[in-house]
């Protein structure tokens, strides 16, 4: 074989590498949203992803900080409260979905259990540790008797003298977590019954332990990606029942365990979060790198507890008091209780100045999630929230004594957990090392492709210099771009005639571009311009498929293969 034809044969080869390498670039993106989608779908089927969502395998704690009272005497008689925080006081979380059904219309019900177990060694203290909060059977009950007759709010100071009920409590971390015994409480669970929302000891966390949060039906995943682990119902209402508005009484988001995948940038991070007894969204804030594993940060926007003043959209959530707040009365027995970030982050900065000992700072008090954009996994979580008391002197009710209005904190938790070990290295291997490996594989083969072809031209030039009479190297090209040009038509008219190899390629490009821009389920199914954008890419390289390769294929007279 002559260098002419030896030359038509290595650009052919370099060019078949480099459209495999094309091939690789936009058809390998497309593989892996497919098997992401596959393997995020809530079936049993999927063993390893089943398990992780039925039992969640990364450990969970809960952080607990009080504020203990220094000047409580003062406090009573209206000055200004002074606190240290205290704590932490750690708690592993164990999360355990039981009761599983699954539907007909692609939802499953299930109800998580949560259970709580101390951590000495993670704790600065024991729950034997005493602290000093305000009385929330007390100061809480006052608040929300304020409007009643004299009498009664003076048979009400009554009982609570009865009662041996003061105005603030010395009790251990425990009793406060999980319960005291109460003569108050006994009383009013036998004469009142579901005046107070348990019906045992009475403690700030005493619903928490041993319980479930609610009958969650979520979607999943079956019919459409983008619904996976959106909140369907909960305990049967498609809408909440606690506020004024139908928009904060939407349930919106997932249950704030998972996300759907392929997120971008302008995603949100929405959840319904039974605590708060209202729907959450979370924003962006900046990318990252947790283990080698590329993430978005999501945060708590300003407005999330913003009064309606400050956000019309929050006026459903009132009555307000100052942005930073959320009252959470609706759904806690009317108690005057307020949800916030730890230490009135993001919040109005007047709270401050009516309690001293805060110094909030987004570090230690704010809010985020960290999320693998591509499956919607959390890698990082860190939930922190604030739990306050609206307290103030109300006549009648001398254990209020002088005390002045205020939203006094007492206490705040943060629940966190991270993904380690085993499931990070999973995660990093099929997430981050295979793609890796992938791209790298599609350049080889472009950068092998290219090089070939680069050679086969300047061989083929270089037997052309030895020929008698040879063309002027612009004339040259002139001809073989007209040539290029008129044989793109010719062999589209005749491409079934002719059996090339190219028309493996060009049967190949069609058909990918077609499956590319019809497939469901993946991250380019929402983004219109990645489909164009992938499409024009695909046939350009038809392009170079149809025209390019046949001109050199026909010129060199090698014999034709026929595509099976």
């Amino acid at each position: 074989m002559n260098k002419s034809k030896l030359a038509i044969g290595l650009f052919v080869a370099g060019t078949l590498t480099a459209v495999f390498g094309l091939v690789i670039l936009f058809v390998g993106p497309i593989i892996i949203d497919d098997q992401i989608v596959k393997n995020l779908i809530i079936d049993p089927k999927n063993e390893m992803s089943y398990t992780m969502w039925k039992d969640v395998p990364v450990p969970f704690f809960m952080s607990v900080y009080f504020f203990n009272i220094l000047n409580p005497t003062e406090v009573l008689a209206g000055e200004k409260p002074m606190v240290e925080q205290r704590g932490p006081y750690v708690y592993r979380k164990r999360l355990q979905k039981q009761n599983i059904t699954f539907h007909p219309n692609d939802t499953v019900s299930y109800l998580e259990y949560r259970s709580y177990f101390f951590e000495p060694s993670m704790s600065v203290g024991n729950e034997s540790d005493v602290v000093t909060i305000p009385n929330m059977l007390v100061l809480g009950a006052a608040v929300m008797m304020e409007n009643m007759p004299f009498a009664v709010r003076l048979l009400l100071s009554t009982t609570f003298k009865g009662f041996e009920e003061g105005p603030f409590l010395n009790k251990s971390v425990g009793e406060l977590m999980w319960g005291y015994d109460s003569k108050l409480v006994d009383f009013l669970n036998k004469w009142f019954p579901g005046m107070l929302p348990s019906t045992g000891k009475f403690g700030l966390f005493s619903e928490f332990n041993n319980s479930n949060t609610g009958l969650f039906t979520v979607h999943t995943g079956k019919d459409d990606i983008r619904l996976i682990h959106k909140v369907n119902s909960w305990n049967g209402l498609t809408k909440l029942i606690y506020w004024k508005t139908p928009q904060c009484n939407m349930l919106n988001g997932t249950a704030g365990q998972m996300w759907p995948p392929f997120m971008t940038k302008e995603s949100t991070l929405p959840f319904y979060s039974p605590d708060a007894c209202r729907s959450l969204e979370l924003v962006y804030q900046r990318e990252g790198i947790m283990k080698g594993i590329p993430l978005y940060r999501f945060v708590a926007p300003t407005t999330m507890f913003a009064n309606g003043s400050d956000y019309a959209p929050n006026e459903g959530f009132c009555p307000c008091r100052q942005s930073g707040l959320l009252n959470v009365s609706s759904c806690r027995s009317n108690a005057p209780v307020f949800i916030s970030q730890p230490h009135f982050y993001n919040a109005d900065p007047v709270l401050l100045d009516y309690v001293q000992g805060l110094q909030p700072t987004e570090d230690e008090h704010g809010l985020f999630i960290d999320i693998h954009p591509e499956t919607g996994v959390p890698l990082n979580v860190s939930i922190r929230l604030q739990l306050n008391l609206y307290m103030k002197k109300v006549s009648g009710i001398t254990e209020t004594g002088k005390i002045s209005e205020v939203v006094m904190p007492m206490i705040w938790f943060e629940e966190n957990g991270y993904m380690d070990g085993a499931i990070v290295k999973t995660f990093h291997t099929n997430l981050v090392v295979l793609p890796m490996v992938m791209v790298y594989m599609q350049y080889c083969f472009l950068g092998l492709g290219l090089a070939t072809a680069l050679g086969a031209v300047l061989l083929h030039y270089s037997g052309k210099a030895t020929v008698k009479d040879p063309v002027n190297g612009s004339d040259a090209h002139k001809q073989m771009d007209t040539f290029i040009m008129n044989d793109t038509g010719r062999f589209q008219a005749d491409i079934h005639t002719h059996p090339f190899p190219v028309y493996c390629v060009y049967t190949f490009f069609l058909q990918v571009t077609h499956e590319h821009e019809l497939r469901p389920h993946t991250r380019h199914h929402a983004h219109p311009y990645l489909i164009y954008k992938h499409h024009y890419h695909l046939k350009s390289i038809v392009f170079l498929s149809t025209a390019v390769v046949p001109y050199f294929i026909r010129r060199s007279g090698l014999p034709m293969f026929v595509c099976v």
